[in-house]
């Protein structure tokens, strides 16, 4: 049988128990402690953290850029795939002490689909209903684990919805060429379906803030979270100035157009920003091109004293975490979900 261990998170002074068979972050998500991190794979470096007390930790496979050989012999650590074999006490280094104890403690649930259908030539809309149990909550902005059934694998993927008080779950996700997912959603998810899932994973939630302003910068299937966070503040009927930028890379991959147009009329100081990279001669296209943060930069000032929440593909997220600062966001007010891959090519 695995020891248990008790693990302190500083300076926020949080403590819990660790199984040895469990990763010190999963094991802080069952117990409803919302720690930062992104990729659950080792790959984005979100959850890196300092091991003040105890040393004899040890970690399933991750990638050296998240964690360089170097920072491991320094005490540097990724909770995501680290295993704690005594007690420890570590340092958080990015956390929000606004959401650590707010979290919600994670559950399985069996859902079965009740629409899979196409919203761009790239990107499905899956929806399903909740089985068992009859109810799951979540905060918009999180995301599930759903398992790929035949196999030992699973992928995230982010609601789009606000809440399952209907007893449904929204998801937008990216159908990659070979993706282990991805080619089970193309072709062979039925109506009817059933799906295991796990969760709520995630704190890319919306921050009670009244008196900033946001900057939502989206891209590909990182439309479902921002989409859950649009809808919310639709419900609330919040009023804060809010800019969401989307980018893409022509016409065809655009959607839930006629929604976010809609929701500049429901929001009362809401606008929707589409770019195109790529237009197509035929788009007939007269908005915003080019890359979406190079659109950010022409189209915002100052941005100092707001709120931004950047999801997308990698590569997207880093030009806007690292633009957005420059621009006046304050660093830890900047809130991304980057869509790490897995070695197979499918969207985390």
């Amino acid at each position: 049988m695995a020891g248990k261990h008790q693990v302190r998170f500083e300076p926020v002074g949080v403590e819990i128990a660790v199984d040895e068979d469990r990763t010190i972050l999963r094991a802080a998500a069952e117990q409803g402690v919302m720690l930062m991190h992104g990729c659950k794979e080792g790959q984005c470096g979100s959850c890196k953290s300092f091991l003040l007390e105890g040393d004899d930790v040890e970690h399933d496979r991750y990638s050296t850029f998240a964690l360089p050989d170097y920072e491991a012999e320094e005490g540097f650590t990724l909770l995501c795939r680290a295993h704690a074999y005594e007690d420890l006490t570590i340092e958080l280094l990015n956390y929000d002490e606004e959401m650590i104890r707010s979290g919600l403690p994670i559950r399985q649930a069996v859902v079965e689909v009740v629409a899979n259908e196409p919203v761009t030539h790239d990107l499905r809309r899956l929806a399903v209903r909740l089985v068992e149990p009859a109810e799951f909550e979540f905060f918009p902005g999180q995301y599930v684990d759903i398992a790929v059934p035949g196999t030992d694998e699973a992928r995230s993927f982010s609601m789009a919805n606000v809440s399952a008080d209907t007893g449904e779950l929204e998801f937008v996700i990216k159908v990659y060429p070979d993706g282990l997912f991805s080619t089970f959603l193309a072709d062979k998810v039925d109506v009817g379906d059933r799906l295991d899932l796990t969760g709520p994973f995630g704190v890319f939630t919306l921050r009670e803030a009244p008196e900033k302003e946001l900057v939502f910068v989206g891209g590909g299937a990182g439309m479902a979270p921002i989409l859950s966070l649009l809808r919310q503040m639709a419900e609330l009927g919040l009023d804060r100035p809010t800019r969401f930028y989307y980018g893409a890379r022509s016409r065809r991959d655009l959607c839930f157009e006629n929604e976010l147009r809609g929701l500049e009329r429901t929001l009362p100081d809401f606008r929707y920003v589409p770019a195109l990279s790529e237009p197509a001669a035929d788009d007939g296209w007269d908005g915003e091109t080019g890359l979406i943060t190079d659109v950010v930069r022409r189209c915002e000032g100052d941005l100092t004293g707001a709120d931004a929440y950047v999801c997308g593909p990698p590569p997207m997220v880093e030009a806007a975490v690292e633009l957005l600062p420059a621009l006046g966001v304050d660093d830890g007010r900047v809130f991304y979900d980057k869509f790490t891959t897995t070695g197979d090519g499918e969207a985390d």
